[in-house]
């Protein structure tokens, strides 16, 4: 292949790419801009390419471009958080990881490759000024935000009375502690309850989960940020702070990056902050509440959780059972559920029928009691008005049970129509388990909303 189809395929492949990519020459001159680049800043490619960075860019100082280091000092900048206007004054905020491209000594090239990040930046500030008004003990009881305690915690089952048992003794301290359970079984309330039972109870308590942000801008929205720290920084107060005399819970805790990880662990065993790009020490007194919901024994042999950050934080270790675990009160959590939805929609189901008891026994509820209160909250929605007992034709179940657990299936409709039932099913339970929610449901199933959509309506779904 001549050098010529090279750049000819290089290009192809720039372009499809979805991250930016920006390429200039040593003399800061732009030699490639692609498409995901273009819709990012919002310009065209003839008003970028074969024109000076500078004179393109003239509202960024050429002192805070990556690409200037890169060209100017051959700097290499990693995953740098940076927030400047593109042509129409709109400001952006984009993680860039910038690099001189040297051969045989000489500067050839930077290359500049961006993630856009706007909108979950202006979500995190979002979050945070919402959290700044609202968290305040005295305005939180005019707003009548949600709260739990250990009376919404139901269930007589042995194992998960021991669970609410220990869940209160931990409420009488301050020390930090790590819930584990499988997803839905409850781990904010148990927190929650833990807060609120505790001496910190008129304090604010705040949770925030560490699956939902990129490092960069969790570290921020934890810790602040300093104006003058970075690019486009403003100061503004973290989490930490506003909780500062109450209750943080880092929900999904292994989620967080190993070295943010690590700079949380140095909070803790020192009891003080400082912002991203600060200079100061903030003392703050904050209890964590941490939640896992894989064994964190496996979660450190892989690498997610750091050993010595699941030693400062497992002073009190809560273990929730999964539903399946305690069978014992699955009855007695629909009754509950049922009150519940009656009341939100107001249908008057009194009673369950003998064969709706039977069904909703026979299920191992991988959703746990988010999943079981889900069924029954669409059994309820779904139900007639003059309708009284709830029968086994109301509750949606996925009873389909893996190959692990059932052994090798016969399959007399042949593979085709044998996938595809496995299929809806499997589509159906995510539906149900995320009370209807496709772009939910979608993320749990790892497939894009547009093909959980088509899915649907392959199999003919009825969504109303």
């Amino acid at each position: 292949m001549k050098n010529k189809e090279y750049i000819q395929v290089l290009q192809k492949i720039l372009q499809a790419m979805d991250e930016g990519i920006h390429v200039v020459d040593p003399d800061g001159n732009s030699i490639i801009y692609n498409r995901a680049m273009a819709q990012l800043e919002k310009m065209e490619s003839q008003d970028v390419l074969r024109k000076p960075f500078a004179e393109v860019f003239k509202n960024m100082d050429e002192s805070e471009s990556t690409l200037m280091k890169a060209i100017l000092h051959r700097k290499a900048t990693l995953k740098k958080e940076q927030t400047y206007l593109n042509k129409d004054g709109k400001e952006i905020t984009t993680v860039n990881t910038t690099f001189p491209m040297v051969v045989e000594g000489k500067l050839i090239a930077a290359i500049e490759i961006a993630k856009n990040i706007t909108d979950i930046q202006k979500m995190s500030h979002t979050i945070l000024e919402l959290r700044k008004e609202i968290d305040c003990p005295e305005e939180a009881k005019e707003l009548k935000i949600k709260k739990y305690n250990f009376d919404n915690l139901y269930g007589k089952n042995e194992k998960f009375s021991e669970t609410v048992a220990l869940a209160k003794k931990a409420a009488k301290s301050s020390a930090s502690v790590l819930i584990f359970g499988e997803t839905g079984t409850g781990k904010e309330l148990i927190a929650q309850s833990i807060h609120f039972d505790s001496p910190r109870k008129h304090k604010p308590f705040l949770a925030q989960n560490c699956a939902a942000l990129p490092a960069n801008l969790l570290e921020g929205l934890l810790f602040g940020t300093a104006k003058g720290g970075f690019t486009g920084a403003v100061d503004r107060v973290g989490l930490f702070e506003q909780a500062d005399g109450g209750t943080l819970l880092l929900d999904e805790i292994n989620s967080m990056h190993y070295e943010l990880q690590g700079k949380l662990l140095r909070v803790l065993q020192e009891d003080y902050i400082r912002t991203v790009g600060g200079t100061k020490d903030i003392p703050i007194d904050v209890r964590i509440i941490a939640t896992i919901n894989e064994p964190a024994e496996e979660l450190i042999e892989s690498g997610k959780f750091r050993k010595d950050l699941f030693y400062r934080l497992n002073i009190v270790p809560i273990n929730i059972p999964p539903l399946r675990e305690r069978r014992d009160d699955i009855l007695l959590l629909t009754n509950r559920f049922m009150e519940k939805h009656n009341e939100k929609y107001g249908k008057q189901m009194w009673m369950l029928s003998e064969q709706a008891k039977e069904k909703l026994l026979d299920y191992d509820y991988p959703g746990n009691v988010r999943e079981l209160e889900n069924i029954i909250m669409g059994a309820i929605s779904m139900a007639e008005d003059n309708e009284h007992v709830l029968m086994p034709e109301h509750l949606i179940i996925n009873r389909r049970k893996s190959v692990a657990h059932q052994g090798i299936y016969e399959i007399q409709e042949g593979l085709d129509l044998y996938l595809e039932g496995i299929e809806r099913e499997i589509i159906e339970h995510a539906l149900v388990t995320e009370g209807g929610n496709i772009s939910k449901a979608a993320n749990r199933l790892k497939i894009k909303r547009q093909t959980l959509q088509h899915k649907i309506k392959k199999y003919k779904m009825n969504m109303e």
